[in-house]
Formats: structure tokens, C-alpha cells, sequence
């Protein structure tokens, strides 16, 4: 079974649903405001109940003829419902009662709605209709020849001659004129009298099989139009180079076909002349599909939204994509709940006093739920602010790990030792978070410690090597760059590396700088030197003491220092200053950053 088929058959499912609750309402009377709002008014069972005299018929008012009558009528015993007729000046009454009943029940339905409020419920009738005391209007029938009164007479009953009410003789003779009018016509000419006699909750047998008849056609008709469309359009879309448009038809057909099935259905239930409150109940089941329909259609084409909004993400900012899923999620919902309040609406449930009350209670579910609402704020924070997506090597507080999933209540990370953290996205968001996969290079930095024993010329040639082996190393970046002595450490002298790998792979660097340390060795080995390490050396030769010739001139120095009172302590003078302001070589002599002085040449006279 189609699609089609099984929406159809639920919508005749809800409309038997929906007589079946028609007809026990007219079993205890018509509907009435609820007391609260009108409690002068009767209720459905007061119409029911003997306002006049004792009758076995309840026809001691107008009020309650009719709706005698009607019930009656509605129950297909048309031998009770002639009961409310004045037969007195028709030939064979009992046969002829029967079916004027019947005509006047199809006349009464396709023109009026019996409004038992404006009719009276005393045995006197109504005293301001402008009609004789012993008559009462039950309504007004547009008829093709003019105005058609449908009256109530007071009349006598039989054996005892008490008055009661019943639709008046004048009337009846209208009946079969507005029966040609409004009746079934050629229908009861091919059909026989058993569908236009039985009923079931009000609706004949033949409008019965009339809705089935057109919920076929409906659906065969949309089905044929729909797939004629759909051809013509797919012709159309195929010559074209995007893939959206057969997306969007291949999306909206079923939907559209549903839509074009209810107003197919809705123009044909005007051949059935159904009453009005069937009418009304098909009415109101079409605006359920309707709107069944439509949010289908918004729930397809979101579908279709997401779907190419994540290609075209994807392909740009992976990260962004992962908000889709949450977004679409909630537009879906956000579709649902629209489409039940329009349905409850339908349904004749009060919706704004139902949201009110929603939000009232919403204040005792958000207290309940802060937390839970508070994850959820934090995972739209983090999945708009991306300071990690998924895949994303990070460190969170005092953690590390790989992201695996980014939720909208929790954070799922794999730690290095393969476990599992769920942080939840409210105190994630707090967290200070290093995000490793970020980073476009990574910093290589170490101190060389060398022997006390290494000369300065030693210390200069790994110093110019090392940096030259740096400038050299393809995956070494160039700036910035330096090798330089920074200490004089506990028992070596500290030259410091600093350089940034040209990579943000973790597992490269390490080879990278795995090969920066071994070339490092080469060149403390090329230059004979060594790396220091905490030791301790005894020498058991002769100590030679200080140089006793640079002592004795130093000291001499400082005496003349002392004599011309040119002391420097505790600094120099003024004059001092001036005197040595900038007067070493820089760059040092020998340097590619300061030309050698070369001595001038005598020149020669060849005159």
C-alpha cells in the first residue's frame, strides 16, 4: 500500500472517529457554551426534557419538537420521526409521514442550522415573532421561488385534545418543492431508496459511499497530475548543472501530492450535500492534513537545507558543520510543536490558554533543568567560539587528550592514556584551553652545556656552526633564529638554541629535533670540545698559582690610578665617560660586519 493510500485511509479512520463523537453529542442534545461562561443558558440534556405538557414525544414546545424531530431523523426511525409532523391533511398519513420526514430531514440539513436557543421552550411559544400565537418559525429556506417559511403549529392531539407542537401543515406542502430543490435529484432515479433512507451518526448511505468514491478519486487524480508535473519539471532540472533542484522535487512531490489530494477532496464534498455539521467535521479533519502536509513539507526542505549547507561547510570550516546537526534537530522540533498547536487549535482545544499555562510551568522545568540548561548554553559557546574541534589535540586544566566528540550537553575527549573524559560543556567552556592542533610551527628550544675547559675560540667556532647547521636545515625556520652564550652555568658554559620547526605535527617535530641534537654533537665533537656534566676533578700535579707579571702590572695601574685621583669608584667621572664612550671594536675585529683596516702603501715615483 502506498504512502498516499495509508494517509487516506487514517483520515477515514478520524472521520468515523469524529461521527461517532457527532453522534453521541446529538444523542444528549446540540452543544452549549460551558456554564462558566453563560450559565443562563440551558445545557444539551435541558433540550430534552418536558417544558409543557406530559407527551410521549416531548412535543409540548417548540423547543422540544424539534429536537424530537431531529433525533429522530438522525436515527433513520422515520415511523417516530412523522410523529412530529401535522399529517391532518395528508392522504395516507402513515406512509406519506414517512417520507415527507425524510425530505423535510435533507431540506433542513442542506439550508439551515437548527439553533434550539432561538426557539421556545413554553407551550405558549414565542409571543415576538410577528406570528399568530398558535405558530412558530423554525427557519427561513432560501428557495429558488422566494423566501420558504419552515413553520411550527400548535395543534390538538389526538384522544385528548391537548395542544402540543409539530411542524405545520403549510410547511409540509412546501416540503416536496424544496425537496426537488435540495434534494438528490437524478440520484434517487439510479440508486435505491436504501441509500437515501439509512444513516449512519446523520450522514446517508450514499454520502458515505460518495466520500469513499472521492477519497479515491482524489488520491488517483493528485497521483496522475502529480507524476505528469514531476516528469515536466525533472526534464527541466536534468538539463541543469546543480543538483539542488532535483533534490528540492524529488522532496516536495509527495507532500505536494497530498496537498493537491485534500483540495481535490474539499471541491468534490460539495456535490455530496452533506449537513452542515458533517460539513464541518470534514472541514476540520482537511485542515488537520493540511497541516500535516505542510509540515512535512518545512521538514523536508530543512532536511534539504542541512544537507547542503554541510557540503559546502565541510569542504570550508569543518567546525561550523558540526552545528548543523544540533540546528537542524531543533528546527525539526521547533516544526513539530507548531504543527500540534495548529492541530490542537483545529481540534477546538483553547491553545493560548495551553501556552500560558506552558509557561508557567516552564519556570518550574527551567529551575529544575539549570544545569542541564546551562551545559546546553555552554555547547552552543563551544560550538561557535571553536576553540577545539573534533580531532583537536588540547590540553584542558590540567589535562590532556584527543576531542572525539562535541555534544550539546557534555565534551568527549580521549586522554593519552585511551580513557575516556566527559567534561560537561559548562565547565569545558570555563576551562583555559590550549588547542596544540592550532599551532602552525612548533618551538624548538634547548641549552648546550660545554666544558669549563673550552677556549673562546673554541666556544666561537660551535657558536658560528651551530648557527650555520640552523640556517641550513630545511625544516627549521628562519626567523626567527639564534644560537648564543647566555651562562656561565654551575660547571659549563650554557649556549642556548632557539628555532621553530617548520611543522605542527607532534610526531614530526620529535625526528626533527631528534636530528638538530645529533648534528649539535657533530659540531661539540668537530670543535674538541665536550659537553659538561656535574663532576668534580682532582689535580694531583703542581699548582703554578696566578701569573705573577699580570698581577704586579695591575697593581701598578690601579696605583697610578689612585695618585692622579682617577680612581673609578664608586663610578666614572663625567670626563671618564666621555673618554670611553664606545671604543671597542663592534662587530669584533675580524668579523664579516667590520672591513679590515689595511696600512696605507708608499707609492712610488716613476718620473
Amino acid at each position: 500500500m502506498s504512502l498516499r493510500v495509508q494517509v487516506f485511509a487514517a483520515c477515514w479512520l478520524a472521520l468515523l472517529a469524529a461521527g461517532v463523537a457527532s453522534a453521541e453529542d446529538e444523542e444528549v442534545g446540540a452543544e452549549a457554551p460551558p456554564a462558566a461562561v453563560a450559565p443562563e443558558k440551558p445545557q444539551p440534556a435541558d433540550y430534552a426534557k418536558p417544558m409543557g405538557p406530559e407527551d410521549s414525544f416531548n412535543r409540548g414546545t417548540p423547543r422540544g419538537a424539534v429536537y424530537g424531530f431531529q433525533q429522530a431523523a438522525a436515527a433513520g426511525d422515520w415511523e417516530r420521526a412523522s410523529q412530529y409532523l401535522d399529517l391532518r391533511r395528508v392522504d395516507d398519513p402513515e406512509r406519506r409521514g414517512r417520507e415527507l420526514a425524510r425530505q423535510l430531514k435533507t431540506v433542513v440539513d442542506q439550508t439551515v442550522i437548527v439553533d434550539y436557543e432561538n426557539l421556545a421552550a413554553d407551550n405558549a411559544g414565542a409571543g415576538d415573532d410577528g406570528l399568530p400565537a398558535w405558530q412558530d418559525r423554525l427557519a427561513v429556506v432560501q428557495a429558488e421561488s422566494g423566501r420558504v417559511d419552515l413553520l411550527l403549529q400548535r395543534v390538538p392531539r389526538d384522544g385528548d385534545g391537548v395542544r402540543i407542537w409539530q411542524i405545520s401543515a403549510a410547511t409540509l406542502d412546501e416540503v416536496p418543492s424544496l425537496y426537488d430543490e435540495f434534494g438528490f435529484g437524478l440520484l434517487e432515479r439510479y440508486f435505491p431508496p436504501l441509500f437515501f433512507e439509512v444513516r449512519f451518526f446523520d450522514v446517508e448511505l450514499w454520502q458515505w459511499v460518495g466520500v469513499l468514491g472521492l477519497l479515491f478519486v482524489a488520491w488517483l487524480l493528485s497521483w496522475v497530475f502529480a507524476t505528469a508535473v514531476v516528469k515536466l519539471l525533472a526534464a527541466l532540472t536534468t538539463r541543469t548543472s546543480s543538483t539542488v533542484d532535483d533534490r528540492v522535487l524529488h522532496l516536495v512531490r509527495n507532500p505536494a501530492r497530498l496537498l493537491l489530494g485534500v483540495l481535490l477532496f474539499h471541491a468534490g464534498t460539495a456535490l455530496l450535500g452533506l449537513s452542515p455539521d458533517a460539513r464541518a467535521t470534514l472541514v476540520a479533519f482537511e485542515r488537520a492534513v493540511v497541516v500535516v502536509a505542510v509540515a512535512w513539507l518545512f521538514l523536508q526542505l530543512i532536511d534539504l537545507s542541512a544537507l547542503s549547507m554541510q557540503e559546502r561547510m565541510s569542504r570550508r570550516d569543518p567546525g561550523a558543520a558540526a552545528l548543523l546537526a544540533p540546528g537542524r534537530k531543533s528546527a525539526r522540533a521547533l516544526i513539530v510543536v507548531l504543527a500540534g498547536l495548529f492541530l490542537l487549535d483545529n481540534l477546538g482545544f483553547n491553545v493560548a490558554a495551553l501556552i500560558a499555562g506552558l509557561g508557567v510551568g516552564g519556570i518550574a522545568v527551567a529551575l529544575a533543568a539549570q544545569k542541564t540548561v546551562e551545559n546546553l548554553f555552554g555547547g552552543v559557546s563551544v560550538m561557535l567560539d571553536r576553540p577545539v574541534r573534533v580531532g583537536d589535540f588540547c590540553r584542558f586544566g590540567d589535562k590532556v587528550g584527543t576531542v572525539e566528540e562535541i555534544g550539546l550537553r557534555s565534551t568527549r575527549i580521549r586522554t593519552l592514556d585511551r580513557t575516556v573524559i566527559t567534561v560537561p560543556n559548562a565547565e569545558f567552556s570555563s576551562l583555559q584551553i590550549e588547542n596544540f592542533a592550532k599551532r602552525d610551527r612548533i618551538r624548538l628550544l634547548a641549552t648546550v652545556g660545554v666544558r669549563y675547559e673550552t677556549t673562546p675560540e673554541q666556544l666561537r667556532y660551535i657558536l658560528a656552526q651551530l648557527r650555520e647547521m640552523l640556517l641550513a636545515h630545511p625544516k627549521i625556520d628562519k626567523d626567527p633564529l639564534r644560537v648564543r652564550f647566555v651562562n656561565f652555568g654551575a660547571y659549563s658554559l650554557d649556549l642556548e638554541l632557539y628555532a621553530y620547526a617548520r611543522t605542527s605535527d607532534w610526531s614530526e617535530f620529535l625526528g626533527i629535533r631528534e636530528d638538530i641534537f645529533l648534528r649539535v654533537m657533530d659540531v661539540v665533537e668537530q670543535a674538541g670540545s665536550g659537553f659538561a656534566f656535574p663532576s668534580s676533578t682532582m689535580y694531583l700535579g703542581r699548582d703554578d698559582g696566578l701569573d705573577e707579571g699580570h698581577a704586579r702590572e695591575a697593581e701598578a695601574r690601579v696605583a697610578a690610578w689612585r695618585d692622579d685621583d682617577q680612581l673609578p669608584f664608586p663610578d666614572y667621572s663625567p670626563e671618564q665617560r666621555a673618554e670611553r664612550l664606545d671604543t671597542l671594536d663592534w662587530p669584533p675585529e675580524g668579523s664579516h660586519g667590520k672591513p679590515r683596516q689595511r696600512a696605507p702603501t708608499q707609492g712610488t715615483d716613476d718620473g
